[in-house]
């Protein structure tokens, strides 16, 4: 059964950072690479005109105009994102609006896509730099790829410490001072990360999704799905994949 959940969990990581699933939408794997500050990957990704972009709405009958706006809302979304990676509130906005602001003023397509190339690396250079500072020590960089490599398993403290290598007492006091949460504290937010964009992008069942990512069980998931995001896992499905169909229409 847990090799069977190892499988499931790799798969559908797999598929996340691939798009393969049809109903994945490509500017939330853009969106994430910014966050986790990968650079290169923003730089590969923003070859693609901006104007080009898949899925631009109208919003404007002006073409210009109408993607200005989108520059917002993507300039909007970026600084939440980055905000939830750990860059502080008012620096987030403060970039963004900058942006916002040179965008306002730009006279043509070719400068809205050079800005929003521009913007997007600035993001990802700052969330990198933020991830190195926070990130001092080898022994926490390896103890957080495990997490992310074993988030289908219930992970210890112990078994954690044994894989890299430290005293558990050591690597929870470094972990601690370097990331601002426990362990433990870290792996349950990453678990339920993981289930948030699970409920979205796909077919999993709420108590699939549960034993899939080695919750004691689903009322618990249940339980610390609602604390962490003020819903249940059902009622978050139903009501972000409503608002995405209005998005979309």
């Amino acid at each position: 059964m847990d090799r069977e959940k190892e499988r499931i969990y790799h798969e559908y990581v797999q598929r996340e950072r691939a798009f393969v699933r049809a109903d994945y939408r490509p500017e939330f794997d853009f969106y994430y690479a910014v966050k986790d500050g990968e650079v290169e990957k923003v730089r590969e990704l923003c070859k693609d005109v901006f104007s080009d972009k898949e899925g631009l709405g109208v919003l404007s009958k002006d073409p210009l105009r109408n993607l200005k706006y989108h520059f917002t809302i993507t300039a909007a979304m970026i600084a939440r994102y980055c905000i939830e990676g750990g860059m502080e509130l008012s620096d987030s906005y403060g970039l963004s609006d900058f942006y916002i602001q040179k965008a306002d003023v730009a006279v043509s397509e070719a400068q809205i896509t050079d800005i929003h190339n521009e913007m997007s690396l600035a993001y990802a250079k700052k969330m990198k730099n933020l991830r190195k500072k926070k990130i001092t020590s080898m022994p926490v960089a390896r103890a957080l790829n495990y997490i992310y490599d074993h988030l289908h398993a219930r992970i210890r403290l112990e078994d954690l410490a044994d894989y890299v290598q430290v005293n558990p007492s050591y690597l929870s006091r470094i972990f601690k001072k370097e990331m601002g949460v426990s362990v433990s504290e870290y792996i349950r937010t990453k678990k339920l990360e993981t289930a948030k964009n699970m409920l979205l992008y796909s077919d999993f069942s709420a108590s699939e999704i549960s034993s899939i990512l080695a919750f004691c069980g689903q009322s618990y998931f249940t339980e610390q799905f609602r604390k962490q995001y003020g819903l249940s896992p059902a009622d978050y499905r139903r009501q972000n994949l409503f608002r995405s169909k209005l998005t979309e229409e």
